[in-house]
């Protein structure tokens, strides 16, 4: 049973013995492949040109960084609702030729303009609205426009 072990012991420490030097060999192929045509003082300009490139991607990443913070304030400002509503305010004339129109940002700030239309003359409205809401009366055709533009 002695011998029996030796052998397993001496196959096992053989195979694994010749792993290890199939890894040296083929690892010193990647290396001589990698170093193949260069010198110390290639690799050592290799180096520092990406090292330069790696510090001007820095600050390119840094002022996109400082772009994207702009653009995401003049975003929220932006225009981000609109709805137009058209109605007819005199039954007994005409169509649907007035109008609501709401226009808001994102924290629902904006204007409703409004229009009445009727045969003798034509009245526009333009009424400020703070986060939803105005100083001002609203008709019943604003209102469902700045429901209809609100950001949600």
């Amino acid at each position: 049973m002695n011998a029996k072990f030796q052998i397993i012991f001496f196959a096992i420490s053989g195979l694994g013995i010749l792993s290890i030097v199939f890894w040296i060999i083929k690892t010193e192929k990647r290396l001589t492949k990698f170093f193949l045509g260069k010198k110390a003082k290639d690799l050592e300009e290799t180096i520092a040109v990406l090292e330069a490139d790696i510090e001007t991607l820095k600050q390119a990443r840094s002022n996109i960084e400082k772009e994207i913070v702009v653009i995401n304030n003049k975003l929220k400002q932006s225009i981000r609702g609109l709805e137009t509503i058209r109605f007819n305010p005199f039954p007994d004339q005409g169509s649907n030729q007035s109008f609501a129109i709401g226009l808001l940002n994102e924290e629902n700030d904006g204007v409703v303009i409004s229009s009445l239309y009727s045969r003798e003359r034509m009245s526009v409205f333009a009424k400020p609205i703070k986060a939803g809401k105005s100083e001002y009366e609203l008709s019943a055709e604003e209102k469902e426009a700045l429901k209809k533009a609100e950001i949600k």
